[in-house]
């Protein structure tokens, strides 16, 4: 038998490289939300992989970007630097089909971390031209020691198994740390805020998606079904009216979309019930920040 593996693997880029998707396509779970908005991810999530040679605890990071308007998006640069303190391999997503000035941010924040460095050149399955990946990989070479460069699409989900044994070769050796029956650290109540929000992203369009957040107020086992009441908290009064549509119809159809994706993760059946309500200035107060779980 080889020895068994284990470790931290974090996932560092821009918004929309791709980490969400390629954490989920990994681990094989709705870990986390995915949109096509930019920042959709804002907090340090571990999913599970559990695997014949170990364990890997898959950490997905809010994108880095250069956005500084608020203390929130201070935060989440802050964040996503943090979640590179105690991992093993530093994982850099680049969305193969285009660079960003903010892919060099991400390369910055790469430059002095000390462990293995692995990058994931993602969403080749839209590249016409393949000769881009060597371009790619020649400048991310000449700019950032990596121990192995690995092309993936996790939308269709080619070269992840090569991926896995790349960052599985690096691990150090050791037991699981995390209960083999779990895909990951966050809790049910977590998960089921992160789903609202997920609807929202989704269903609502400009700048009002950013200046929301969902608590969840109630998380409770009813005979055979969960009863979940959560708080869409806006920062806007005028945006109050947009996340409820006219005659509730937004709201409506945001909770019948949410609930649906709540009993398949958990499964079982959901009764959800959704508040708005406005606090102004909440991404620019640091202490609300901490209060709404936006740790660093």
């Amino acid at each position: 038998m080889t020895e068994s593996r284990f470790g931290h693997v974090a996932l560092l880029g821009r918004p929309n490289a791709g980490k969400s998707t390629l954490l989920n396509a990994l681990t094989g779970e709705h870990v986390a939300i995915v949109t096509h908005k930019p920042q959709t991810t804002r907090h340090r999530i571990v999913g599970l992989i559990n695997d014949a040679r170990g364990q890997i605890g898959l950490v997905d990071t809010p994108g880095v970007h250069r956005r500084k308007s608020n203390a929130l998006n201070r935060r989440l640069n802050r964040t996503a630097g943090a979640a590179l303190r105690g991992v093993d391999i530093a994982v850099l997503v680049v969305d193969a089909t285009h660079w960003t000035d903010e892919d060099d941010l991400a390369v910055e924040m790469l430059l002095n971390f000390p462990g293995q460095r692995v990058v994931a050149l993602n969403k080749i399955d839209k590249l016409d031209d393949r000769s881009a990946l060597l371009e790619q990989t020649a400048r991310l070479s000449e700019r950032l020691e990596t121990d192995a460069v690995v092309y993936v699409s996790a939308l269709k989900g080619s070269g992840l198994n090569d991926l896995l044994d790349v960052l599985f070769k690096h691990l150090p050796a050791g037991a699981p740390q995390y209960p083999g029956d779990e895909f990951t650290d966050r809790s049910s109540r977590f998960l089921a805020a992160e789903l609202v929000r997920e609807q929202l992203m989704l269903q609502l369009h400009q700048e009002i998606p950013y200046g929301l957040t969902v608590q969840i107020e109630e998380f409770a086992a009813e005979g055979a079904r969960l009863v979940i009441r959560a708080l869409i908290l806006v920062a806007d009064d005028r945006h109050k009216g947009m996340v409820i549509g006219r005659q509730g119809q937004v709201l409506k159809r945001v909770g019948s979309r949410a609930r649906k994706a709540m009993a398949e993760l958990f499964g079982q059946a959901v009764h959800l019930e959704l508040h708005v309500k406005t606090r102004t200035g909440w991404m620019d107060d640091e202490r609300t920040l901490d209060e709404l779980g936006f740790a660093e």
